[in-house]
């Protein structure tokens, strides 16, 4: 299993420091204690492989905190987890999608031929067997590397698949999109991480 963030630390540094507004009611407060707090690591992780950098996590994992603080009284006996997550990924994409870097790039905006150099490598050649030759091989450091430059719907799955553990019908239910969706996204994101990795032999 894959392990950390890409400078390896899944560690939210203002952890303790996450400012929720002034509560009237104890009861909201408790709710959101007891709902989001558990998994502010794995929001901070996930918004920490989204955006790529880790000031821009906090911030994103300080707006979420506070849009679930908002919302508590919404929160219906569902997964905790999945509708917290949930709000970390909306979160972190209205974020790219007001400060989207250029290294972040969407499959759909590349060309055909971008998408077949992406996905084939730049010599045209299949892969064989998908993760198994390439991570076999690398260390760590290059599987953060390379996850790292995939675009983000596939980087997101793999993210929270991997290292985060989740089932395919939480991973659906977070990135709002169907469970065979998800398979998809999560084998080709696969496939493309094997592709970068077996780049750098």
């Amino acid at each position: 299993m894959l392990e950390g963030g890409p400078e390896g630390s899944d560690q939210l540094s203002c952890q303790q420091r996450i400012s929720v507004p002034v509560v009237q009611n104890t009861d909201e407060r408790a709710a959101f204690d007891e709902v989001f707090l558990p998994h502010l690591s794995e929001a901070y992780r996930l918004a920490h492989w989204i955006t790529g950098n880790a000031s821009d996590a906090e911030d994103i994992v300080q707006e979420a905190a506070i849009r679930a603080f908002r919302g508590i009284k919404t929160f219906g006996a569902v997964n905790a987890r999945a509708w917290s997550l949930t709000i970390v990924r909306n979160t972190a994409f209205s974020w790219l999608a007001k400060n989207k870097p250029k290294t972040v790039v969407f499959l759909n905006d590349l060309s055909e031929a971008e998408r077949q150099q992406v996905e084939y490598g730049p010599h045209g050649a299949g892969i064989e067997t998908p993760e198994q030759i390439a991570l076999a091989k690398a260390d760590a450091e290059e599987v953060q590397k390379a996850l790292a430059r995939l675009p983000v719907q596939f980087r997101e799955v793999i993210v929270l698949r991997e290292m985060n553990e989740m089932n395919y019908r939480d991973i659906a239910e977070i990135t709002n999109v169907p469970i065979g969706t998800v398979m998809s996204r999560l084998s080709r994101g696969r496939r493309l991480l094997s592709a970068l990795l077996r780049g750098r032999e």
